[in-house]
This record gives structure tokens, C-alpha cells and sequence, in this order.
């Protein structure tokens, strides 16, 4: 029997103190099941477009809709899960892995005309990057972000270029960590520079010395520092870029200090891994 649809009758008000507020909560206590879209603040005040009949569906009912669309789409439709995604999401998924490899899986499946990629943007960016022009990338929810990334806007990393090349600081080879935007991905291109993973750093870095005498790292400062560490490079041949600087600042060093570095570091971190402590570990 076709499941019924009711519209609720008031759908949640929420605005951007409510959405920082969920945020900075991040309680530990709270219970990984799925819960009806109108208990979720985020999701309400970035995507409003959801028909209002599907806003108090409970985890069962959801499941219900997704198996019955995954009946009828067969092999049109191919659903990738990160590993980060709770099991409530990750028992639909076809694929499951890093995004990268997830992206990669997604080239290999031609016959796949929509590709449902459940993790963050700039993941459904790079399937999207490496898939076929017949196939649509869906991101199901457009809220879905991360802090890291969204810490390198693209036009704050081109001004830092033009700062640098303003300065006379040459060569630089700018080299950005997968977790990032399309965009950014296309400006090391087009700049002899690179993309990296958490695992092939050392190698790029490698890569980056035999082409230039500079690495420009974005976004992650703390996988450019420990990668540069790595490879014999001193902490006092390391900067860091605050890019929250006005225009003109150098990201808060002085030219010398740039002239010097091998290393320049983007200001940015996930904030899900400063959340853990030394004490916590010990």
C-alpha cells in the first residue's frame, strides 16, 4: 500500500543564531538515529525547497521511500556513502569509502546516470569533476559542509597570490589538500601547482620542491606543518597566512619572514579535530 503523505501543519522558524547554536552544541550524548527534518535546525534554514510532506517522516518511513526509489531507479542510480556518514545512511549506500576513492568509483559506473554522493560538497564537486557529462551528481543535503574548506574561499587564496607576487616572492607552487573547492583545485592547476591526499603528502611535497623553492598549502595548516616536519623541513622555515588579514597585511609576516619560508601555511583547521586533547588521548 502506497505510504500517505501529510503535510505539516507549521513548518519550523529558524535563522542563523538557532543554525550556529545547534553547532556549537556538538553533544556527545546525542543519539545517531535519524530524526524528522523538522527537528533538524540546520537542515531547515539551508534547504527550504524539501516539500512540506516529507519534513515529519520518522527513520522508517524514510527508509520505506528510499528502498521503494531504489527499486525503481535499478542501476540508473548509484548511491556512494562516505565513511564518515552514521549507519542510518551508510546501509543505502552502493560504494563506501574515502571521497576521493568514492569519486573514482563514480567514473567506473558509465551506466549510472544519477550519482547520489552522501558527504559534503567538495566531495560531490570532485565526483562531479570525474564523472561522465550524461550523469548528474546529487547532493542530498546542500547544507552539508566543511569547516575546513569552507576556510580557504577562493577569492581569499587569490588575493594571497597576488600579495605574494606583489612582494617578489617567487617560486611558489601552491598545493591544495583534497578537502577543498573545485575552484581551488583549478587554480593550483592552472599555477603549476598540485592536489593532494592525507596520504600522498610527503610524495607532493616531493613533487612541489623539484618544480619550486616555496610550498603555498591550503587549506589544512596542521597536515602542511606535520608533512612539512616530515620531510626535514624546520618549524622556524614555516609561516602562517591569516587570511582574515586585510589586503596588504601578508598574512600578517613580514616580507623577510616570507622570503625565508618554504612553507607557507593557510590559516585553517577542522574544527572536529581541534575538539580532541592531548589529556584526552593520555
Amino acid at each position: 500500500m502506497p505510504m500517505v503523505l501529510k503535510t505539516p501543519t507549521k513548518r519550523p522558524v529558524i535563522d542563523e543564531i538557532d543554525v550556529l547554536n545547534e553547532a556549537n552544541e556538538c553533544t556527545v550524548d546525542r543519539p545517531l538515529v535519524t530524526t524528522p527534518l523538522s527537528a533538524e535546525h540546520a537542515f531547515a534554514y539551508w534547504q527550504k525547497d524539501i516539500p512540506g510532506a516529507y519534513w515529519d517522516l520518522n527513520a522508517e518511513q524514510l527508509a520505506e521511500r528510499i528502498a521503494a526509489a531504489r527499486a525503481k531507479l535499478g542501476e540508473r542510480c548509484v548511491v556512494l556513502g562516505h565513511h564518515y556518514q552514521r549507519e542510518d545512511i551508510i546501509q543505502f549506500a552502493d560504494l563506501r569509502g574515502d571521497s576521493f576513492k568514492l569519486a573514482q568509483w563514480a567514473a567506473e559506473r558509465p551506466d549510472s546516470e544519477f550519482i547520489v554522493f552522501c558527504g559534503v560538497h567538495f566531495m560531490a564537486e570532485s565526483a562531479e569533476i570525474l564523472s561522465a557529462p550524461h550523469q548528474k551528481v546529487v547532493l542530498p543535503n546542500m547544507s552539508a559542509g566543511c569547516s575546513m574548506a569552507d576556510m580557504a574561499e577562493p577569492d581569499d587564496v587569490y588575493a594571497c597570490w597576488d600579495e605574494l607576487r606583489e612582494a617578489g616572492i617567487s617560486g611558489v607552487v601552491p598545493v591544495t589538500y583534497m578537502n577543498s573547492a573545485a575552484a581551488l583545485k583549478a587554480f593550483c592547476g592552472e599555477n603549476g601547482g598540485i592536489v593532494c591526499t592525507s596520504s600522498n603528502a610527503p610524495k607532493v611535497y616531493d613533487w612541489a620542491f623539484e618544480r619550486g623553492d616555496k610550498v603555498l598549502f591550503f587549506p589544512d595548516q596542521h597536515l602542511g606543518r606535520n608533512t612539512g616536519l616530515k620531510k626535514g623541513i624546520g618549524l622556524d622555515e614555516m609561516v602562517v597566512w591569516d587570511y582574515t588579514l586585510p589586503y596588504g597585511s601578508l598574512g600578517g609576516n613580514t616580507r623577510e619572514e616570507l622570503a625565508r619560508a618554504k612553507v607557507i601555511l593557510w590559516k585553517g583547521w577542522c574544527s572536529v579535530h581541534r575538539r580532541f586533547s592531548v589529556a584526552q588521548i593520555e
